[in-house]
């Protein structure tokens, strides 16, 4: 079956591999284009570009898919195309392209979590299965009916980039998995069932952490936007970077984002019970262990994080 393959980040590079040595005819490669990156803003090719170069395989690029884009992908002549984290809306002119339509590999359990940060709001929101889906791609955001599922429990520190690294894998077997019973004509999607969730692409913001939260709110919220957008809180007005705290129940009655010593590590109050600190990124400095950092700016005890 020639496939069309459209993708961006690192962690659909898993399934390009995938389906390439599976065997199918992989015609050629929709991603973003080359992005500035790294303080000099040299521009890189997406995970998904340089990967497929590495393979031989023809490659597009476009932040969006106009008239244009169509017409090259079109002259591919794919019988499906697979879609893992593109980046961008896929029109309708597009979708009609392959007999089989597109199938999206979605980093949740559809019709959960809907959007462009599925797993993040899995992890911020405490939910005790994550996993992902493969459906038919249509005009609505992530409303196709679905073609398999996977789930995984979450293990209790794993931060979603964690969990997106194992998801790629297993997620690009059941992608490959779907794309040869499509083959087969053995297998058909089934519509969604029950209510959904939406995962909005996550800002800058949402990274700051609230102490006056209670401590769980806190630990999930700081997991589910590590590595990307980040934690972070405010020191005397300077944004500082955060690790994902440890649980620390232990250590109670301690004002929400006042820091102290609780032996040789540095503890943050929340509304409930503290949060150890465990590594940390002041402005202009690289990432360090929060000990260290504590030590370095003297006495901390009373200093507030907000």
């Amino acid at each position: 079956m020639r496939v069309l393959f459209a993708g961006t980040p690192q962690v659909a590079v898993p399934s390009l591999d995938r389906i390439v040595h599976a065997g199918f005819e992989v015609v050629g490669v929709l991603t973003r284009p080359d992005a500035p990156l790294g303080r000099k803003r040299v521009l890189t090719p997406s995970p998904v570009a340089a990967r497929a170069e590495e393979l031989g395989l023809p490659v597009i690029r476009a932040a969006r898919i106009t008239d244009e884009v169509v017409a090259q992908l079109a002259a591919w002549s794919p019988q499906v195309a697979a879609i893992v984290a593109y980046g961008g809306i896929v029109p309708p002119s597009a979708l009609s392209v392959p007999a089989h339509g597109w199938v999206n590999l979605h980093f949740s359990l559809l019709p959960a979590w809907r959007g462009a940060a599925p797993l993040q709001y899995s992890v911020i929101h405490g939910d005790e299965v994550v996993g992902a889906s493969t459906f038919r791609l249509e005009e609505g955001l992530d409303t196709g009916p679905v073609y398999g599922t996977l789930a995984l429990t979450p293990e209790p520190e794993a931060t979603s980039g964690d969990l997106f690294a194992e998801l790629a894998v297993s997620g690009a077997e059941l992608l490959c998995q779907t794309l040869s019973g499509i083959d087969a004509g053995r297998l058909e999607p089934r519509p969604q069932a029950g209510e959904p969730t939406f995962a909005p692409k996550l800002t800058l913001e949402d990274g700051r952490i609230d102490w006056t939260q209670p401590a769980l709110a806190v630990h999930r919220r700081a997991r589910g936007v590590t590595p990307e957008p980040g934690a972070w809180t405010l020191l005397e007005g300077q944004r500082i970077k955060l690790e994902p705290p440890r649980m620390r129940p232990d250590v109670e009655g301690l004002e929400p984002g006042h820091l102290a010593w609780a032996g040789k590590v540095p503890v943050v109050g929340t509304g409930t019970h503290a949060l150890e600190l465990t590594r940390v990124q002041p402005a202009g400095k690289k990432m360090m262990a929060a000990a260290d950092w504590a030590r370095g700016a003297g006495n901390i005890e009373g200093t507030v994080l907000g």
